[in-house]
């Protein structure tokens, strides 16, 4: 710690005011500590990052499959993560289902990378 010498008048010099920005909040910590968990995932990553770049912002399990040249069991797998973690949303379409990426979800993950 350095100590500061008194003035000539022998008043204490004044610290510098801290600069801070606002805290997160407890929630806001957990919060981004989940999506942060969840997105931690190089598969995930790859995944959403498909999903954010295929045409109408959508994919199916057999596209991301096809992509990523993994098995079906895997990409579902970490579908079934993404979408619990309320990322992805999912939209039957008569015998497919379409994921897509949840656009405040997609926010907060973009602020994150910046």
């Amino acid at each position: 710690m350095v100590s500061r010498a008194p003035r000539p008048d022998g008043s204490q010099p004044s610290r510098p005011a801290a600069v801070l920005r606002p805290a997160l909040t407890r929630q806001q910590a957990e919060d981004t500590a989940q999506l942060l968990s969840v997105v931690s995932n190089s598969t995930r990553l790859q995944l959403l990052s498909l999903v954010h770049l295929s045409e109408g912002g959508r994919a199916r399990v057999v596209d991301l499959t096809q992509a990523l040249e993994l098995r079906q069991p895997t990409i579902s797998h970490h579908v079934k993560v993404l979408h619990e973690a309320g990322i992805l949303s999912r939209t039957p379409v008569g015998r497919e289902v379409w994921y897509s990426i949840v656009p405040d979800r997609l926010s907060a993950i973009a602020d994150l990378l910046r």
